[in-house]
């Protein structure tokens, strides 16, 4: 059982930070004790509101801006944190962007935005982690259900998170002589403006029946997920993807 306060003491970075599923990690860590660093890349008004929300309720937080597809703005986020609160014990990698595109259709540029952001960024950020992380951290990247199903339009965003799991299971072993452990979630369809922007209502229904309770995930379905395997009951669960999905696939 997790207890309340249970990351007393810890240290969060959480990319993208600012709305969605990341504003909703970045809570539920700063409500079990972490201080928590809230990234956002170009939503300054939104990750101070995620920080007012935390602060308000007791919690610690800070906002700091890095663009995680720029290396240097990855390591200045790192620096940042360790100068605001002194180390890095956890890191969430949920930074991302998504693409609705048939292969016909994508460009080079999309291509190249969308693995310097989903890969680049999330391997870099690792990167960092393997230098300052402390001993028996915790590492969480983001994959897709998407991954698991064939879709037209989702090729260029399946093969990134198809790259970030592979990731995530070849560092485990590199991260486990610090016993920091590495995993992946892979939600299904989530009730979130990144999942929503651009679908129909029928589409959208289509989604929710495809999981065994007829409905979109919730931000808080995943995070719940993320709070096991940043807790010490997580600490033999390495190098593996949790599909998060309602039973999506």
């Amino acid at each position: 059982m997790i207890e309340m306060k249970s990351l007393a003491g810890k240290v969060a970075i959480v990319t993208g930070a600012s709305r969605g599923i990341g504003s909703e990690i970045a809570k539920q860590l700063a409500g079990l004790g972490a201080k928590v660093t809230v990234n956002y890349a170009n939503s300054p008004e939104k990750a101070a509101k995620v920080v007012e929300e935390i602060n308000q309720a007791g919690g610690t937080a800070v906002a700091i801006q890095a663009d995680v597809s720029h290396v240097k703005d990855v390591e200045r986020l790192f620096s940042e944190t360790i100068t605001q609160f002194g180390k890095v014990d956890i890191l969430i990698n949920n930074a991302g962007v998504i693409l609705y595109k048939l292969l016909s259709e994508v460009t080079e540029e999309e291509f190249d935005r969308l693995f310097a952001i989903n890969v680049k960024g999330t391997y870099f950020a690792c990167q960092q982690a393997m230098k300052f992380m402390e001993d028996k951290g915790r590492i969480v990247n983001f994959s897709t259900s998407v991954a698991g199903v064939m879709f037209p339009t989702y090729s260029v965003y399946a093969a990134t998170k198809g790259a970030v799991e592979q990731i995530t299971r070849q560092l485990a072993k590199e991260f486990g002589p610090k016993k920091i452990t590495i995993n992946a979630v892979a939600p299904g369809p989530v009730n979130t403006e990144l999942f929503t922007v651009g679908k129909t209502t029928q589409q959208i229904e289509t989604l929710k029946q495809m999981n065994a309770f007829g409905r979109l995930g919730e931000p808080e379905d995943i995070a719940n997920v993320i709070e096991f395997l940043v807790s010490d009951e997580a600490q033999w669960v390495t190098g593996q993807t949790l599909r998060v999905n309602g039973g999506f696939i």
